[in-house]
């Protein structure tokens, strides 16, 4: 049996990497979307297979309940199916997506309160910024981490919408400035400043909640 010769094993590699990016390239969130345009509702499936959790998460932060999270989760899907024809393809698909759930799940939110019953956010472990100088080495220090890290959720829960959704943006789903911006249409200075006064919202809630505590 002849032997590849270098240059054959040259292009035959080239090959398979070339079939490989073409592969990742189709499946790509923007393709799937073309896919979905032309009529193709298996392609939309697999985006929402795809984005589901990261919807329900941030539905989920938001509201601070299940069922809301979950009826947020279905009705996003169901206006981005309805409205891929909107869709900018020079934004990320997970930008716009992100900016119909945040604005649904701030709608419901806001409903919430004015019932006033809310329940307690989830405890997602991030906002390290509110609990700085703390160690896990200690299991009293540690007790009084999980403390704050709950009173933190309640006092997340009782803030208006709009410093929720920083919050919840910024620092439980960690997302830059540059996508925050993408997603509320505002510039970076300006989600800077929204994260800033977010963040004094929630301290000053905290503090307020420490000063009833017995």
């Amino acid at each position: 049996m002849d032997e590849a010769r270098p240059e054959e094993e040259q292009v035959n590699a080239a090959g398979v990497v070339g079939d490989a990016l073409q592969g990742a390239s189709m499946d790509s969130d923007e393709a799937l979307v073309r896919s979905a345009r032309q009529g193709d509702f298996g392609a939309f499936e697999r985006l929402f297979e795809r984005h589901r959790v990261m919807v329900f998460r941030i539905a989920y932060r938001m509201t601070g309940r299940r069922d809301d999270a979950e009826d947020i989760t279905q009705d996003a899907f169901l206006k981005a199916y309805q409205n891929l024809h909107r869709y900018r393809d020079e934004a990320r698909f997970t930008t716009w997506l992100v900016r119909i759930v945040t604005n649904l799940a701030t709608d419901r939110a806001r409903m919430a309160n004015r019932r006033h019953s809310l329940e307690q956010q989830e405890a997602g472990g991030a906002l390290d910024w509110m609990t700085v100088g703390t160690t896990r080495e200690d299991p009293s220090e540690n007790l009084e981490r999980e403390q704050m890290a709950r009173l933190v959720q309640a006092a997340l829960a009782e803030l208006p919408p709009h410093h929720r959704l920083m919050i919840v943006l910024r620092d439980l789903e960690e997302k830059d400035y540059q996508e925050i911006a993408g997603i509320v249409g505002t510039t970076v200075g300006g989600v800077k400043l929204r994260v800033l006064r977010a963040r004094r919202a929630l301290r000053d809630k905290v503090n307020q909640m420490l000063e009833k505590t017995p």
